[in-house]
């Protein structure tokens, strides 16, 4: 009996195929949403640049680290992106007590954003556009709830193409 344990385990783990591991299926997602944000946007821009200056936009004055905390990363790397941002003349870093930075948008990354945000609805309506009205609101629904954001959709859908007015 511990002889087909110590097998089944193994023979379980190899026998899903390489396409229907979650890793790998995340790994592609990742790899389709860049390419789409790079075809869309050029690559003047990354997608992690893009959320920082959305979090700015958002909420101006933040800090560096609860812009970390908002956006999922780590503190030295939004630092390093703040810097990047800075000296692209897209924000302002300015010193606050206990050697803290608050971060605002200059017009120029304003300016950036407003070229930007009429392409991103019709991008993410390209990304998805495989999947059907409903089977996008469930799987937006599930990446939420996998990376535990656990918000709610947005009440309006208008900025996503093809979302179905209600649930049926």
């Amino acid at each position: 009996m511990s002889d087909s344990q110590s097998t089944t385990h193994p023979a379980v783990t190899a026998s899903i195929p390489l396409q229907a591991e979650p890793g790998h299926l995340i790994r592609r997602a990742h790899q389709l949403a860049v390419g789409t944000f790079a075809k869309t946007h050029g690559k003047q821009i990354t997608p992690v640049q893009y959320a920082v200056l959305r979090a700015l936009q958002d909420t101006p004055g933040m800090d560096q680290v609860t812009l970390a905390d908002r956006v999922a990363l780590d503190t030295s790397t939004t630092a390093d992106i703040a810097a990047r941002l800075d000296a692209k003349g897209w924000i302002v870093r300015e010193l606050m007590p206990r050697r803290q930075r608050a971060l605002r948008l200059t017009p120029e990354g304003e300016a950036v954003l407003a070229e930007m945000l009429p392409r991103v609805a019709p991008m993410y309506g390209q990304l998805l556009d495989a999947l059907e009205p409903a089977e996008r609101e469930e799987f937006l629904r599930l990446l939420r709830k996998f990376v535990h954001l656990n918000t709610p959709a947005p009440e309006d859908d208008a900025d996503m193409p093809d979302q179905p007015s209600d649930s049926a």
